[in-house]
């Protein structure tokens, strides 16, 4: 089972952050809460740190634990440990080239 650290980050305006996932990947195409692979040894809070500084700029000073999920993708196992991220530094950018938005929780089931 692969685990992996996810985040959900709110802005001010408490609109979410999404990431769009890259079409060769694995559900590719489809919209995504930010994160990745916990690596062994690692602390989640610390993939979590690691992974969105990698993929977003953004530096995360608090987070608590929020959900932990399984998922059988049928090729692929996961346990999604979602965390709440409380604060966190920078602007957030695409920097492995994914598209990126803040949405409104509202708007989010529009979404794939």
């Amino acid at each position: 089972m692969i685990h992996v650290a996810v985040a959900v980050i709110k802005n001010p305006r408490q609109e979410v952050l999404v990431a769009l996932r890259r079409p060769d990947s694995h559900q590719g195409g489809l919209w995504e809460f930010p994160g990745g692979k916990v690596e062994e040894g690692e602390s989640v809070f610390t993939a979590l740190q690691r992974e969105i500084q990698e993929e977003l700029d953004l530096s995360i000073s608090a987070a608590f634990p929020f959900i932990k999920i399984s998922h059988d993708y049928g090729d692929k196992r996961v346990l999604l440990d979602v965390w709440q991220v409380t604060e966190f530094g920078g602007t957030a950018i695409g920097r492995e080239g994914q598209q990126i938005l803040w949405l409104p929780p509202v708007d989010m089931q529009e979404q794939d």
